[in-house]
């Protein structure tokens, strides 16, 4: 899965390099998660916790026996 990130702002989507990189808070970004390919939507525009919540929901239902 990859994760994308933009300011509320910008139009531009760009991978997310990590916490620690970005210039201002995660409040002031938008973020969507996206399949390894990047070709489907898993989590659209939204907060950094809530696609967070989204991606921590796939990744154990993935790993789930």
């Amino acid at each position: 899965m990859v994760l994308q990130y933009k300011l509320k702002s910008e139009t531009k989507w760009k991978d997310y390099p990590g916490k620690n990189k970005l210039k201002y808070s995660v409040n002031k970004y938008d973020f969507r998660l996206l399949n390894e390919k990047k070709t489907k939507i898993l989590a659209d525009k939204g907060t950094y916790d809530k696609v967070m919540k989204r991606f921590r929901q796939i990744e154990f239902f993935k790993h789930r026996k």
